[in-house]
C-alpha cells in the first residue's frame, strides 16, 4: 500500500497531510501557470513543515488558455462534465501517474467536516483507491485548519489575503459571478484575458454571459470565490 496525498497547495490539503505525515509515502503538486506565484513559495515552506520532499508535476499544456485551446476551439470552456483545463492540466496527469504504480493506492484528503457529504461520492467515483480524511475524523472545519497553519508559523497563500476562501488558479473558470468580478478588480489583466480566451473559442466561463458582457454589479452579494479545485473537482467531472 503506498499512501499519497495530492497536495494541492491550500490550506485544509497541507494541514491534511500534516496530520497524517508519519504513514505519507509521497506528497504530489501538480504545478499550473496560471497559480498565484506565491503559490510556490507556499510549497516550499509547506515541505520544509513536512520534512519530507514534495514531488512537482505539470502537463505539458501548463495553464489554462493551453488546456482550452487544446480541446480544440470548439466552444468548451466549462460544462457539466467539467472543465477543459480540469482535463488536461490536472486529470491526466494524474492518470498518467497512477498506471506508472505498481502498488495498491491510499489517498490523503483535506475535505473537512462541513465536506462530508462529499466523501460517499468520491469513494464510489475511486472504488480501486482506499481514502483518508483526517480533517473529518477530527471533525474539524477550515478555520481550524486555518488555526493550525498560522500556529506552526508558517504563512497562508497570498490568495487567501486577498479574499479567496481557496488557493486555485487565478481566473479560476468555474467561478461565479461574483468571483469573476472580484477578479476583475484584483487582477485585471487576467480578466482581460480570460474575456478573450471566451470570444476566441465562443465559449463562457459563466453560463449564459460573456466575461466583457458582465457587469460590475452582478454578483456583488455572493462570496467572491469557488469551490477548491484540488484533484476531488476533477474526479467528480468524469466518474
Amino acid at each position: 500500500m503506498k499512501t499519497v496525498s495530492w497536495f494541492s497547495a491550500g490550506v485544509s490539503s497541507a494541514v491534511a497531510t500534516k496530520l497524517c505525515i508519519d504513514v505519507v509515502d509521497e506528497i504530489i503538486y501538480i504545478d499550473i501557470e496560471d497559480h498565484h506565484p506565491d503559490s510556490m513559495r507556499f510549497v516550499m515552506d509547506c515541505e520544509k513543515w513536512f520534512g519530507k520532499s514534495i514531488q512537482i508535476l505539470q502537463s505539458p499544456y501548463r495553464c489554462v488558455e493551453n488546456a482550452v485551446l487544446s480541446a480544440g476551439g470548439r466552444g468548451y470552456i466549462n460544462g457539466p462534465s467539467g472543465a477543459a483545463c480540469t482535463r488536461f492540466l490536472k486529470r491526466r496527469v494524474r492518470r498518467e501517474w497512477e498506471i506508472e504504480q505498481r502498488d495498491k493506492l491510499q489517498y490523503i484528503w483535506g475535505l473537512d467536516i462541513d465536506e462530508k457529504h462529499r466523501v460517499e461520492r468520491l469513494e464510489l467515483a475511486m472504488p480501486d483507491q482506499t481514502h483518508i480524511f483526517p480533517l473529518i475524523e477530527k471533525e474539524m472545519i477550515k478555520s481550524d485548519a486555518h488555526k493550525i497553519l498560522s500556529a506552526s508559523g508558517i504563512k497562508r497563500p497570498k490568495m487567501y489575503d486577498l479574499g479567496y476562501n481557496n488557493n486555485n488558479c487565478i481566473g479560476c473558470v468555474k467561478g461565479g459571478m461574483g468571483y469573476w468580478n472580484k477578479i476583475r478588480i484584483d487582477f485585471p489583466d487576467v480578466f482581460n484575458n480570460r474575456a478573450k480566451l471566451e470570444r476566441r473559442v465562443k465559449a463562457t466561463c459563466i453560463k449564459g454571459v460573456y466575461l466583457d458582457e458582465l457587469s460590475p454589479d452582478r454578483g456583488r452579494h455572493t462570496k467572491p470565490i469557488c469551490d477548491d479545485c484540488g484533484i476531488f473537482c476533477e474526479i467528480i467531472a468524469i466518474n
